[in-house]
């Protein structure tokens, strides 16, 4: 493990940017950017088109490592290159922001309350390549809907096993058990989830670090135990539906956690922005997030 990326990201001031949207979600995030589904006729051009505009979000001047330690990638945005370098080299030798790689495969249907990772027969391969191209660390997420005790258990079970897995090739696994942000019984399942990841801490060898993306918590600070322990490099949030307004209220009452948004990164940006529009709106996005990423 690279000692002074570890340190960059367990004690440097900023947040990640969560660039990773994949085959699902990738139609939802190009028409929220002002591209329709009838500027593009199959899946190459769909993706060419996200890559250009996660390519225009990095490359834009207000992209750096003042405000933002890292940035999660999509398999294809890793296996690409911005202005002819690879990703994950261009983050970090151009902006200095850590680059991480969204491994998971979606979703396995609801069960008792939650929603499992699907397989993920070629994790290792991936992982590999991951290594070869200078990758920081992964994330894999799974949801939970219900406060439902075995099923909460089932999906930290599973995170940490491929946590530990991810961890043999020396990348921090990003452990991500998200709660509905719309389920009723959210404190609830809030509390039983941090039972289940205090116990699982206590069992990781000595030598493993990892790395929590968590909701926003229902109860302020109900996660600092584990913001304060060693062997948790960084506790990040997701913003799980709030508009960014609302993630950045609710973030700033939780101190040292530090935000991973997506969709609240990218709600205001378009395509038919001029670059002048883009990077003010951008800029506006990522200092209204770090403030409320360094509470």
């Amino acid at each position: 493990m690279d000692k002074q990326k570890i340190e960059r990201m367990h004690t440097g001031k900023g947040f990640i940017a969560a660039l990773d949207q994949s085959g699902g979600s990738t139609p939802k995030a190009l028409a929220a950017y002002g591209i329709g589904k009838d500027a593009y006729s199959n899946e190459k051009e769909m993706f060419d088109m996200v890559h250009a505009m996660r390519t225009r979000i990095i490359t834009s001047k207000e992209f750096d490592k003042k405000h933002i330690l890292g940035a999660i990638l999509f398999e294809q945005t890793m296996d690409r290159d911005i202005e002819g370098i690879p990703t994950a080299d261009y983050l970090w030798d151009k902006r200095g922001v850590l680059p991480f790689l969204k491994v998971d495969k979606g979703l396995a249907d609801l069960a008792e309350g939650v929603q499992i990772m699907k397989p993920m027969p070629d994790l290792e391969a991936l992982l590999q390549r991951a290594v070869q191209k200078h990758i920081f660390g992964t994330k894999m997420r799974s949801v939970i809907k219900e406060a439902n005790p075995s099923g909460i258990k089932k999906v930290i079970d599973q995170q940490f096993e491929i946590g530990l897995q991810i961890a043999k090739h020396g990348l921090i696994p990003i452990i991500e058990p998200e709660v509905d942000i719309h389920s009723p019984d959210k404190a609830k399942c809030e509390d039983i989830l941090k039972t289940e990841i205090r116990e699982h801490i206590a069992k990781l060898p000595k030598d493993v670090l990892i790395m929590l993306k968590l909701s926003i918590p229902t109860q302020a600070d109900l996660y600092k135990e584990f913001i304060d322990h060693p062997q948790v490099v960084r506790v990040v949030a997701l913003s799980g539906g709030y508009s960014r307004e609302e993630a950045n209220a609710l973030l700033a009452k939780n101190h040292g956690m530090i935000a991973s948004f997506s969709r609240a990164l990218a709600e205001d940006l378009r395509a038919q922005q001029s670059q002048e529009e883009f990077d003010k709106t951008l800029s506006t996005a990522i200092k209204s997030i770090y403030d409320a990423s360094i509470t």
